[in-house]
């Protein structure tokens, strides 16, 4: 087994566009460790003790910012934004004015254009040793969207070895938003092969189907009888390489669950019977966007070992994808003098048996 660690500091500091970049760590008096950057204002590092008591990272990464810098995958823990996930043939519309954006997932935008918020370095405030609130200032057309929005992120370890997700976010324009984090799970541990036996929860009625483009339909479509019918758990396994065009069209799952349960209960789970670690995942937000890595292009990971293709998933919560294109689903229009607040909390604890 790998003997998980922490990268090191100076392997983080460097200068990207005039700004340095550092990596900070929390702990608790759990034993758990977290790692960030505030390049991507990003989680590097999840450290979390297993069945037997020792620790495994969990969360996929790289032990430098050059490696960060030189990975085919962008978005590795990274805050994602300004729009989270995919936006229709790059373009919207906002009160009649068309906004027009870069294409870099085949016609579609994702995660907010090449250049969104994983590529940049924000500032950071640190307190009580248990919280740090990375902040960014987006310019007016950044990447095409509209106004200059402030945004900030604030992660929180607390003595429940959860990791407090707070976004809050601010414009001078009339503009769209919707942000997450991009963490790769593995709860057997980054580097350890493929998360197929994984176990998950998904108790949602609902799903999104897609389009050959990867884009959601205009309607909700119901879970039951179908590959995307986690509402008792099952492996990742069980279902994921059935004869189903929405599987097809996203090499596996890569789709958002309907998500109508408050933050006081999980919105999805993950259970590793091989390390007995349990990830809950609690939220604000109206969906999960069920990533199983399935495009993942083989980077050498922080132990070395490949991260080929279904070597981790994401539990992204998120708005819906391509919202703007799609005025039935929840508005993801934020308005000067409002301010967009978000909460997303990653739960980790040990389970001797199945979820």
């Amino acid at each position: 087994m790998i003997i998980y660690s922490l990268p090191d500091y100076q392997d983080f500091e460097y200068k990207i566009d005039g700004k340095k970049t550092h990596l900070f760590i929390l702990r608790n008096r759990m034993g758990m460790q977290v790692a960030f950057t505030d390049y991507g204002a990003r989680i590097v590092s999840v450290l979390v003790p297993d069945k037997t008591g020792d620790l495994r990272d969990v969360v996929l990464g790289f032990n430098s910012i050059h490696e960060y810098l030189q990975a085919d995958e962008q978005y590795h823990g990274a805050t994602v934004g300004r729009f989270a996930n995919r936006i229709a043939n790059g373009c919207f519309h906002l009160d009649g004015k068309k906004y027009t954006l870069q294409q870099n997932n085949g016609s579609n935008c994702l995660h907010g254009g090449p250049t969104g918020l994983h590529s940049k370095v924000w500032d950071r405030r640190i307190s009580f040793k248990k919280k740090i609130d990375f902040c960014y200032v987006s310019p007016d057309g950044e990447e095409g969207f509209p106004g200059n929005l402030k945004v900030t992120v604030s992660y929180e370890l607390t003595e429940d070895n959860e990791i407090v997700i707070k976004y809050k976010a601010e414009t001078d324009k009339k503009t769209v938003i919707n942000l997450t984090n991009h963490a790769y799970f593995n709860l057997d541990g980054e580097g350890q092969g493929d998360v197929l036996s994984h176990i998950l929860h998904l108790p949602s009625d609902h799903f999104l189907p897609i389009d050959e483009n990867q884009i959601p339909l205009d309607s909700e479509v119901s879970v039951d009888g179908t590959a995307f019918d986690f509402r008792s758990p099952k492996k990742i396994s069980q279902d994921i390489d059935k004869d189903d065009v929405q599987l097809k069209r996203g090499n596996g799952y890569d789709h958002t669950f309907v998500n109508q349960k408050p933050i006081s209960e999980a919105a999805a789970s993950a259970y590793s019977p091989n390390s007995g670690i349990r990830l809950e995942v609690f939220t604000t937000e109206p969906g999960v966007h069920l990533y199983t890595g399935n495009f993942l292009s083989e980077d050498i990971g922080k132990s070395d070992r490949k991260y080929s293709s279904r070597s981790a998933f994401c539990f992204e919560t998120q708005h819906y994808p391509d919202s703007p294109n799609h005025p039935q689903f929840p508005s993801v229009i934020l308005e000067p003098g409002q301010v967009f607040e978000s909460e997303t909390i990653y739960k980790f604890s040990v389970k001797k048996q199945i979820v």
